[in-house]
């Protein structure tokens, strides 16, 4: 062993010695500090400047308690209301019977810390500075806070999917009626861009498709439109199953797909197509509305002469029909939505040039079953109006046989051809007259 390391060895013990040395020294110094601020004091100001000090238990039983050494037990002052309960047990065993002073009971004293910091004296405690007033820095005001904006939630995309107005509202888009694409563009694209990017493809198609996009302003959904300037960023595309021509062929998926296919790659935007059996899904549907697709027609033909055009229309305009486009005259209800109409029962149809110059031996008045709501309640009207009809051309109310109907058959017609169809399309969720109904049976 060289001389270095006996050296630096040496240094290492000195240097242990010389902790554990002063160690012990500070333990006897904060002992003595301890025991100093633990005694009691000679006076109390509380009892007027004396100090009750409990009295010794007689030497001949002392009583024995367990304390730490270095934490004397105080005695705290009390009283002299009070009476110290007698020490029985001790002073059986001495053979007398004393009354102690009163002495409040002590609280337990915890063990000193390993540690105590040393006090400071009070004359060295120095009063804090307290600057002038015109030293003093002005707070700033803060606005109440009423007036402060609120904080901007912050919503994942997860959450958002969550979200009732993730979800399109069945009256624009309803999966069971329609195949429907959903797609999350990156950046907003116009209503227009979209449509008519794969307008070429979709025109070959037998039927509808529906665009319908996320206005985020208004934060709701919107059909769009080619003359629609709003941009979306969610964007949900739906081709219908099945109208009025029958259930959408196969070949219309294929090019439906494969042009939303399209749509998305342009886009940069992910197509989401659910996996439904398509062609199945739209023959359930088209059996469906062939056992509730009715319209019902009811003929007034003339008894003699013919029904002028001029007569015609005189009544229809006064029971408040319009003469449309399609040769019809048309009682709509406050929302614009048909109840039934007036035809012509001959070939030529009624238009705003011909109407004064035609001459007709029968009219039909005609109520289409689905697309009607409270169906029952809208013939009884078409059927009192068709009576006033009747009294006012000399015609009478026959069926497609030209035989007469009476109350007792039009009452079964409304029950039997309005009411349970209706009633049956409710049950199956598509209610008479509404919207999907509206798509549906077009």
């Amino acid at each position: 062993m060289t001389e270095l390391q006996m050296g630096l060895i040496g240094l290492g013990v000195a240097a242990v010695v010389g902790v554990l040395g002063y160690n012990k020294w500070q333990e006897m110094r904060h002992r003595k500090v301890a025991e100093s601020l633990l005694k009691p004091h000679p006076e109390d100001p509380l009892l007027g400047g004396q100090a009750r000090v409990a009295p010794a238990m007689p030497s001949a039983a002392p009583l024995v308690r367990t304390e730490p050494a270095l934490m004397p037990e105080p005695v705290v002052p009390v009283s002299p209301e009070r009476l110290e309960p007698v020490l029985a047990e001790h002073a059986a065993e001495q053979g007398m019977a004393r009354m102690a002073e009163p002495v409040a009971p002590v609280a337990p004293v915890m063990p000193p810390p390993e540690r105590m910091p040393e006090p400071v004296p009070a004359a060295s405690v120095m009063p804090a500075y307290v600057p002038p007033a015109d030293e003093i820095p002005a707070m700033p005001v803060m606005p109440p806070v009423a007036d402060l904006p609120p904080p901007a939630p912050v919503v994942s995309e997860e959450v958002l999917d969550t979200l009732p107005e993730s979800v399109v509202p069945p009256t624009l888009l309803d999966p069971r009626l329609e195949y429907i694409v959903a797609m999350e563009l990156v950046d907003p694209v116009s209503a227009t861009q979209l449509i008519n990017a794969q307008r070429d493809a979709l025109a070959r198609l037998h039927k509808p498709v529906h665009w319908v996009g996320f206005n985020e302003r208004t934060r709701e959904w919107e059909r769009l439109s080619s003359e629609h300037d709003i941009a979306v960023r969610r964007l949900r595309v739906g081709l219908q199953l099945v109208n009025r021509l029958g259930p959408v062929p196969e070949a219309d998926v294929a090019i439906f797909s494969n042009a939303m296919a399209a749509l998305a790659d342009g886009l940069m935007a992910v197509a989401d197509m659910p996996s439904i059996r398509v062609l199945d899904q739209a023959a359930e549907i088209d059996r469906f509305c062939a056992d509730v697709d009715l319209e019902i027609g009811i003929n007034l033909v003339s008894r003699a002469s013919a029904f002028s055009g001029t007569k015609i229309r005189a009544l229809a305009e006064a029971a408040g029909m319009v003469l449309g486009n399609d040769g019809l005259f048309t009682r709509f209800d406050d929302e614009g939505r048909a109840l039934y109409s007036l035809q012509n029962f001959e070939t030529a149809r009624f238009t705003q040039e011909n109407i004064r110059a035609i001459n007709t031996h029968g009219v039909t008045f005609l109520l289409d079953v689905p697309r009607v709501d409270h169906g029952e309640r809208v013939f009884s009207q078409m059927i009192e109006l068709a009576k006033r009809f009747a009294e006012a051309l000399q015609g009478a109310l026959v069926d497609d046989n030209r035989q007469p109907l009476s109350d007792t058959q039009l009452d079964h017609i409304r029950r039997e051809f309005i009411g349970k169809p209706q009633a049956t399309m409710a049950r199956y969720g598509l209610p008479a007259g509404s919207v999907q109904a509206l798509r549906l049976f077009s």
